[in-house]
């Protein structure tokens, strides 16, 4: 978007962009030989050498983790989560490549995990300076734009809005427009300035940067015709379509042939982001089948030994674009519905067993869904998957139930570290999970994911609705 001075502040905006992708990771590098020079252990080439590998690999793992998007876009949080992950990378590359390169001997373990702790905290520190320095400078009017919007319906309120209480984005609402006088036009909330036809002589008059042109799309002549109007002015203009009834799940935008298309549902992530999820989840399901070998054992004696019937349990749900699929857990109830009619387990259900109870309290009857993610059926992390029966019923009473199959199911998911785990014994609980898997849909990135299983740990040691 244009604003004044922009050649100026362009320029500066780059220059600080180059400076800052070659800070963070000459931060790191420097870091080290910081360290290597304090601790004085071992010979200096192999760090110089570390050094420079740590410097060439953080410049693309930053960029896409989308550390340098525009911080108008970012909160401390996401900064710091996108930092972290962005870091766990780097230094897993670096442990691989010392693993096939057999030098990882040759370095200080005690100078290695210093570093490896001090260079997140240096850089969280730089990046949140900036973040806050921004902040202040569009406070005081600098480095922000002004805008109005055309058009007084529902999504030019949400517009609105957003502008008004995210100050970070340093937009500067001037009000309304629209042929349609408001009846609370006196109220605070509505800044009403005119007509439509009056909005271009208030952009030239008044320097606005930016047109949000928020009216209806049956309303074809008069956004053509404003549009028209709009182009003897120097303001950015913007179409924000009525899209905000839908559960989007991206906001993508394509062309087919020269033809715009939005995406309203589609596949959370693009082909390599599909890539490193999927080694994620060998590379977790994998280990822990591994080192959990010897409790996989003896929960399956246990569970012969405790009550007749299979040591595993298999049900048929929904997985990827609602295809059935079989999902595997410790049996921790006396029978094996799958049917058309499965009820829920209920607190002091009789059908679980003393042990199925310890089960499924720990999540321990889970455990056997590590093999599913092995199989590609199933990943560590998505919508928790229903039995077909209770697909079959809820698809009809939630709109957009289905969309929550367009990614594999999870071993754990965004709507059980929020508290909705277990039973959901009403409509309105199973629409609050519905909400969340929409949210992780529309949300979803790698640090989201590590996110979700980091809190896995600790909901499933305190939540008591598992039973």
């Amino acid at each position: 978007m244009p604003y004044k001075n922009s050649g100026i502040l362009r320029e500066n905006a780059s220059a600080i962009l180059i400076a800052q992708r070659l800070l963070d990771p000459a931060i790191a590098a420097l870091l080290l030989l910081g360290l290597h020079h304090f601790w004085g252990t071992g010979a200096q080439t192999p760090y110089l050498l570390l050094a420079t590998t740590t410097f060439l690999l953080m410049l693309p793992i930053l960029k896409a983790m989308g550390i340098y998007c525009p911080y108008r876009s970012h909160s401390p949080g996401t900064l710091a989560t996108r930092l972290l992950t962005a870091w766990v990378v780097v230094l897993g590359s670096l442990l691989f490549l010392g693993f096939l390169s057999q030098t990882s001997a040759v370095f200080s373990r005690g100078l290695l995990l210093t570093w490896s702790f001090c260079v997140p905290v240096v850089l969280l520190c730089f990046h949140l300076t900036i973040w806050k320095l921004l902040r202040r400078l569009r406070a005081n009017g600098r480095n922000s734009r002004t805008a109005v919007i055309a058009g007084l319906g529902h999504t030019g309120y949400q517009l609105a809005t957003q502008l008004q209480n995210h100050s970070e984005l340093g937009i500067r609402l001037h009000g309304f427009f629209d042929d349609i006088i408001p009846e609370g036009q006196g109220q605070e909330e509505i800044i009403f300035l005119g007509s439509l036809t009056q909005l271009p002589i208030y952009v030239k008059q008044h320097h606005i940067d930016v047109v949000y042109i928020t009216c209806s799309m049956e309303n074809e002549e008069v956004i053509t015709s404003l549009i028209h109007s709009l182009q003897d002015t120097t303001a950015c203009v913007y179409y924000v379509p009525n899209l905000l009834t839908f559960n989007l799940m991206s906001a993508r935008s394509y062309e087919l042939n020269g033809l715009p298309l939005i995406a309203i549902w589609e596949v959370p992530f693009s082909e390599i982001q599909y890539i490193l999820k999927r080694t994620t989840d060998i590379a977790i399901a994998g280990l822990a089948l591994g080192v959990l070998s010897p409790v996989f054992l003896g929960i399956a004696i246990a569970v012969k030994l405790s009550s007749p019937g299979p040591v595993l349990f298999k049900q048929r749900r929904y997985g990827l674009n609602g295809q059935e699929i079989i999902v595997y857990k410790f049996r921790s109830m006396r029978v094996m519905e799958d049917g058309d009619a499965v009820p829920q387990a209920k607190r002091d259900d009789s059908r679980i067993t003393p042990l199925g109870g310890l089960l499924r309290k720990s999540s321990f009857d889970e455990l056997p869904q590590f093999v599913n993610v092995l199989q590609g059926r199933m990943s560590i992390v998505g919508p928790r998957p229903h039995a077909v029966a209770h697909n079959e019923m809820y698809r009809k009473m939630i709109s957009g139930y289905m969309l929550r199959h367009k990614v594999k199911p999870g071993i754990t998911g965004w709507a059980q570290v929020n508290g909705l785990r277990g039973e959901t014994d009403t409509l309105e609980k199973m629409q609050q999970r519905v909400n969340y898997d929409l949210e992780y849909l529309r949300n979803w990135s790698f640090s989201f994911d590590l996110q979700i299983i980091l809190k896995t740990a600790l909901v499933f040691l305190h939540d008591q609705n598992a039973y």
